[in-house]
């Protein structure tokens, strides 16, 4: 089994993958493979509503000239998706956005490709906003016919400065819990 993670933050490696991290953690421990992509420095784009995913249906989206293909490729090969964002004015980032909207609509044209997978929102915010961006997250995966764990409380990590997080013990608690509960999930459908 395998889960893949897209950080949409600006900022590699910051508070948006740590908190990541922490859920790679206890899903390795049980034997899960885990993959982060991190989509700072790399080119995506939104739809731009050609429809052609629907014309050709291979899995793929027709604009090709950015990593859009690559996430969509690595999404159908994982069991497990976790998408990652920092909130940016209550959401998440373009470049998510553009990830969730290409791949989301290659889905649909493609008999809901993503269905039954297990999806996961992390989301890293500096004080308020997050719930709006976890939803976004969420409403993809619940249009795509996915499976959501939940864990204790929204997943949602609090800091500002890379590395604060890791001095937010309830949303370190809260990614754990995650994790586990992803772990628990896919286990019981594979």
């Amino acid at each position: 089994m395998k889960v893949v993670a897209f950080n949409g933050s600006a900022r590699k490696n910051g508070n948006t993958a740590i908190l990541v991290t922490h859920v790679f953690h206890e899903l390795e421990k049980e034997g899960i493979k885990t993959e982060l992509v991190q989509l700072a420095g790399k080119q995506i784009r939104g739809c731009t509503a050609c429809y052609k995913c629907f014309q050709n249906k291979d899995q793929r989206c027709s604009v090709k000239d950015d990593v859009a293909n690559e996430c969509i490729k690595k999404m159908i090969e994982s069991d497990g998706i976790i998408l990652a964002s920092p909130t940016y004015f209550a959401d998440v980032t373009a470049e998510l956005k553009a990830l969730i909207d290409r791949s989301g609509f290659v889905s649909k044209a493609n008999d809901n490709m993503f269905n039954r997978k297990v999806g996961a929102a992390v989301v890293a915010v500096r004080r308020a906003g997050s719930i709006h961006a976890f939803d976004s997250i969420n409403h993809f995966f619940l249009i795509s016919q996915m499976i959501v764990p939940g864990s204790r409380y929204w997943n949602m990590g609090i800091g500002l400065d890379k590395g604060e997080v890791e001095g937010d013990e309830e949303g370190l608690q809260i990614m754990k819990t995650l994790g586990q509960n992803m772990a628990w999930l896919l286990k019981k459908i594979h």
